[in-house]
């Protein structure tokens, strides 16, 4: 989902009395309201000012977004951009104190402005840990992004941008000694990925540059193959013709010969020189320096809250106690006769038995798509229903670039541009189809796209009632929680018509119960990657392949596997508070609109919000 640098605790949102009106002859009735809306333009006006100045350090970000500004550019990826973005912080902090009288707020300015502190508390905090996380890893990482990042977000309509891709080719050599600048450093403090995270990089790093022009392969690369598609869509539509597509060819196999095969050469070369140092045991986050701190921060990063490992280690066990109640109960309501483990067995046994698996074949892998899109188009037909705000972006179903592809690995969620110029994306890896059983997709497609992710996002980014800064905000437990509440919601929607669906409802909600009990046994308990892989296999039915792609990803992303459940719950929690406080007047598609309505927010500041609703909804 993003480049989120630190976390720290949010300080008590208060809301302010409005002062009393002078109504004095001699003073001009003007009204609290008034006053407080004027402050709060002026406030608004600011944040656009400033949110676009920040834009202007990432032309990558501004690519995202759908702009074209500085589209023949990459970002500057030293350590030297980031202290200076980190300073620019810094003073729009100071001058958003200076210059504003919070007193004079409304209430959702207000929020604002502390969402803008908070956003700079967050990177002052992760200043201390820049060096800890793993940057390259083989779920992501530069040397995966920077194709990605040019085949699906680097739009090409006309010359100009044909030229400014080609130039952003020439560019990546110089990004790449930037970021294994880092890598250096984190080495030389005693950071360092485990033994997968390498392979992982050394692979997709090879398969980035096989092909033509690397090799003397009859197949493209993936960039130049993109290149060329890129291209002779120009000359299809007449912007260009056959001459200058040629020469646009030649130039953009320059730039993957002189540019993008030292780059990845670069990335190959480190990894694979330092793979025999690297311990075929992976370790977690207390293993490193200081890694107990870095690890409570990282769980501050990842829910908004205050709870603790153990904490978090107590609750998830709690929760896989009461998901394995619900699995018996559904077992035997399907009829079957054993026990919970023999039911595993049975809907994983058999990958040709057609009830729980497609064929490994492109028409199993086509089907899988197709009926992943009829899922979400009958959500779709339900949303009206539950919800007042809908997105307007549109939602394509994607099997993952080959260059990327990892079989088990997890499906993911590519947001669209917020003018709906690109569509989001659900991307699913279809590279081994035995690793995607029929009773989970379900429950995936709802939590990836609508109303999941997509919904979610999309929302957000076409928000108009908050400042731009807003509709861009990530804040992990709200996004992850969201995704995993839709997909219970989907259930109350009409889905999960056949009961092994609704029992791969369950196995996902145990998977996200599981990662609060194997994450914080990783990083704060020590376990091994074999302690964590067994605990998978004794709560769930999830496949060893899925299982063992779950658990690498935990050691490289600290943290990170906490944040879906710890946002589901608080968002279950402050449903049932509404419901309890207005009984016949809690209305499910204002609540969902009161969640969805002011993008992403901590958790402490959701739940103010929805407290507020409830408060505005009891007067009425």
């Amino acid at each position: 989902m993003r480049l989120i640098l630190s976390l720290t605790a949010l300080a008590v949102l208060t809301a302010c009395s409005p002062a009393s009106n002078d109504n004095s002859a001699a003073a001009p009735k003007v009204s609290v309201e008034q006053t407080a809306q004027t402050e709060s333009e002026r406030l608004n006006q600011w944040f656009e000012e400033k949110y676009e100045e920040q834009l202007q350090f990432s032309p990558l970000q501004m690519t995202y977004l759908g702009r074209k500004d500085k589209y023949d550019q990459l970002d500057d990826m030293s350590e030297e951009a980031e202290k200076k973005n980190l300073a620019w912080l810094a003073a729009s902090v100071a001058e958003l104190k200076s210059h504003f009288d919070y007193a004079k707020l409304d209430l959702d300015s207000k929020t604002s402005y502390d969402l803008w502190i908070y956003q700079y508390e967050q990177a002052q905090a992760g200043e201390k840990w820049r060096y800890h996380g793993y940057s390259f890893n083989q779920m992501f990482g530069p040397q995966s992004m920077l194709p990605n990042f040019m085949i699906n977000m680097h739009r090409v309509d006309n010359l100009q941008d044909m030229q400014a891709y080609i130039s952003r080719l020439n560019q990546m050599n110089r990004a790449a000694k930037q970021l294994i600048d880092g890598v250096h450093k984190s080495a030389d403090i005693g950071v360092k990925a485990p033994y997968f995270a390498y392979d992982g990089v050394i692979t997709q790093s090879k398969n980035v540059i096989t092909g033509y022009p690397f090799d003397d392969s009859e197949t493209d690369a993936p960039l130049m193959a993109d290149a060329k598609r890129k291209i002779q869509a120009l000359v299809d539509n007449g912007s260009i013709d056959q001459a200058k597509a040629d020469e646009l060819t030649e130039e953009a196999k320059a730039a993957l010969l002189s540019s993008v095969k030292p780059a990845y050469l670069t990335f190959i070369d480190w990894f694979e020189s330092d793979r025999a140092n690297i311990p075929d045991a992976a370790q977690g986050a207390s293993a490193l320096p200081d890694g107990l701190a870095y690890y409570d921060y990282r769980l501050k990063t990842s829910t908004t809250t205050d709870l603790t490992a153990d904490e978090i280690h107590q609750l998830g066990l709690s929760e896989v106690a009461r998901l394995t109640a619900a699995m018996e109960k559904l077992k035997t309501e399907v009829g079957f006769e054993g026990t919970l483990q023999d039911f595993f067995a049975y809907i994983k046994q058999d990958v040709t038995d057609e009830r729980f698996y497609y064929p490994d074949t492109d028409e199993g892998r086509q089907a899988y798509i197709d009926d992943t899109q009829a899922y979400l188009d009958y959500i779709d037909s339900k949303l009206p229903e539950y919800f007042g705000l809908l997105p307007k972006a549109k939602l394509v179903v994607k099997r993952v670039e080959s260059f990327r592809e990892q079989p088990g690995a997890a499906q993911h969620y590519s947001s669209g541009t917020p003018d709906g110029s690109r569509p989001g994306t659900y991307y699913v890896h279809l590279s081994d189809m035995t690793m995607m059983p029929k009773n989970e997709m379900e429950a995936v497609a709802y939590h990836e796209g609508s109303p999941g992710h997509h919904m979610q996002i999309s929302i957000q980014q076409e928000l108009q009632s908050v400042p731009t800064f807003r509709t861009q905000l990530f804040y992990g437990s709200y996004v992850e929680g969201w995704a995993l509440y839709a997909e219970t919601l989907a259930k109350e929607m009409g889905a999960y018509q056949n009961p092994f669906s609704d029992f791969g409802r369950l196995v996902t909600e145990m998977w996200r119960a599981i990662r609060l009990v194997v994450d914080t046994g990783i990083h704060a308990k020590g376990w091994t990657e074999q302690q964590a892989i067994e605990y998978f296999k004794q709560n769930s039915p999830i496949s060893e392949g899925q299982i063992i792609s779950e658990v690498q990803r935990y050691f490289v992303m600290p943290g990170q596997a906490t944040s879906y459940k710890i946002g589901m719950l608080k968002i279950l929690e402050l449903r049932q508070r509404a419901i309890d406080a207005l009984g016949d007047k809690f209305d499910i598609r204002a609540f969902h609109d009161t969640v969805l309505g002011g993008g992403q927010l901590p958790l402490q500041v959701l739940e103010r919000k929805v407290d507020n609703w409830i408060a505005s909804q009891q007067s009425m």
